[in-house]
C-alpha cells in the first residue's frame, strides 16, 4: 500500500512556531453528532440608536460617538490593557523563578470600519476597504512609536463571541511581545540566520511553485491555505515581496491588499452562503523599543481562523486531544484550498438580488 496524503494519517511541521499538527482525513467518513449552530441571520439594520458603536449613539461610558462616514477609532471603555500601572516595587516582587511577573502596561482602542451595522467587509466597495488598511496603518505608526507590540485583529460573528454586529476590529497596544509573536519571532529569527533569507518569503515562493493550497493572489499578495493549517478553513494572507510592517507598504500595494480582501471574505462567505465567522488578525515586526533592532527576519503577514467544519451549522472544537495534545484536522490544507479557490468571486447575496 502507498501512502496518500488524503486518506492516510500524518503530521505537519508548523515551521513558524515549532508545532506538530495531527492530520486525519480518514475521519472525514464519520457521522456527525455533536453541536449544530443555527443558520438563521438576523437582518441587521444600517443603524440601531441602541448600538453604541454606531455613528452619534451614546456609549456606555457616556461619551458620544462622533457622526463619523468612514472609519472611527476610540478607546476601549473596558479596557484590558492600561497605560499606567505602579512599579513592582521590592516588597512586592518575590524574585522567585517559578512567580515571575512583571507589570503590563498599554492601551485598547475600538476601530469601527463603516457606520452601517450591515455592511461587512465582503460588502463594502475597495475605496471603504482602503480606508480600513489606512487607519490601521495610521494606528500601528501612532501606537508602535510607544509600545514594543500593536495587535491588530477582528473578531467577526456572534460563535467567535463577538458581542456586537457592527463591523470593527481591536487593536491592542503593550509594553510586551505577546506569546503568539514571540513565538514566531524566535523560529524567523532562527530561519533567517540560517539562510539569509526571511522564512515566510521562501514559503511563499515554494507555494507559488506547487500551487496546491492557493486561494487567490494577485500582483502584490497570495492567500494560502498554509500546510500546517489547523483551523479546518485557516488562511495565510502575505505580500510577494519582503515587508516587515504595514506602514512599508506602497500605495500599490494597499490597493491590491484591499481588492484581495474583498476577494476572500468573499469565497468564504460563498463557501456556506453565510456570514462567514473568523479571527483574524496581522502580525508584523515589533515596534518600540524594538523597532530599531534588525528586524529583517520578519514578513508581514495577516491570518484567518475560521471555525466552520462541515457547513454553516457545525464548527470546529478545540478541546481534548488539542488541548492536551497537539492540534488535529480532518480535512488536509490542500482539499480545503481547493474548495475555496473553487468558490465565485461575486457574493452570493450579490447574485440573489439578481435573481
Amino acid at each position: 500500500m502507498e501512502f496518500n496524503f488524503t486518506e492516510h494519517q500524518h503530521v505537519r511541521y508548523n515551521p513558524l512556531k515549532g508545532e506538530w499538527i495531527l492530520v486525519s482525513p480518514h475521519r472525514l467518513k464519520r457521522p456527525w453528532s455533536g453541536q449544530v449552530e443555527s443558520t438563521h441571520e438576523d437582518a441587521i439594520p444600517p443603524f440601531d440608536p441602541n448600538n453604541p458603536l454606531c455613528p452619534g449613539v451614546k456609549r456606555p461610558n457616556g461619551e458620544i460617538n462622533a457622526q463619523y462616514s468612514s472609519t472611527f477609532v476610540f478607546e476601549n471603555d473596558f479596557p484590558a490593557l492600561l497605560p499606567d500601572v505602579p512599579e513592582a516595587s521590592g516588597a512586592s516582587q518575590t524574585n522567585e523563578e517559578l512567580f515571575k511577573f512583571e507589570p503590563a502596561r498599554g492601551t485598547c482602542r475600538v476601530m469601527c470600519f463603516h457606520p452601517r451595522s450591515d455592511l461587512t467587509i465582503p460588502l463594502m466597495s475597495i475605496e471603504e476597504i482602503k480606508a480600513i488598511i489606512h487607519e490601521w496603518i495610521k494606528q500601528g505608526v501612532e501606537l508602535g512609536d510607544k509600545y514594543d507590540w500593536v495587535q491588530i485583529f477582528e473578531n467577526k460573528g456572534a460563535i467567535m463571541g463577538c458581542s456586537n454586529p457592527h463591523p470593527h476590529c481591536q487593536i491592542w497596544a503593550s509594553s510586551f511581545m505577546p506569546n503568539e509573536p514571540r513565538i514566531k519571532d524566535l523560529y524567523q529569527r532562527e530561519y533567517y540566520e540560517t539562510h539569509s533569507r526571511p522564512l515566510l518569503l521562501d514559503y511563499v515562493n515554494a507555494e507559488l511553485k506547487k500551487q496546491e493550497r492557493i486561494v487567490v493572489q494577485n500582483s502584490h499578495w497570495i492567500v494560502v491555505v498554509p500546510w500546517w493549517a489547523t483551523w479546518p478553513f485557516e488562511t495565510l494572507l502575505v505580500p510577494l515581496r519582503h515587508v516587515i510592517r504595514m506602514c512599508d507598504l506602497t500605495s500599490e500595494e494597499i490597493d491590491s491588499l484591499a481588492e484581495i480582501m474583498k476577494r476572500l471574505t468573499i469565497k468564504y462567505d460563498n463557501l456556506f452562503r453565510t456570514s462567514f465567522p473568523y479571527s483574524m488578525g496581522w502580525h508584523g515586526a515589533p515596534t518600540g523599543r524594538k523597532a530599531h533592532s534588525n528586524n529583517q527576519h520578519w514578513q508581514l503577514h495577516a491570518m484567518y481562523y475560521p471555525p466552520l467544519l462541515r457547513s454553516s451549522t457545525v464548527k470546529k472544537f478545540m478541546v481534548g486531544y488539542e488541548m492536551l495534545g497537539q492540534a488535529q484536522r480532518d480535512l488536509t490544507a490542500e482539499q480545503a484550498a481547493h474548495k475555496l479557490f473553487s468558490q465565485p468571486e461575486v457574493h452570493y447575496k450579490a447574485d440573489e438580488n439578481v435573481k
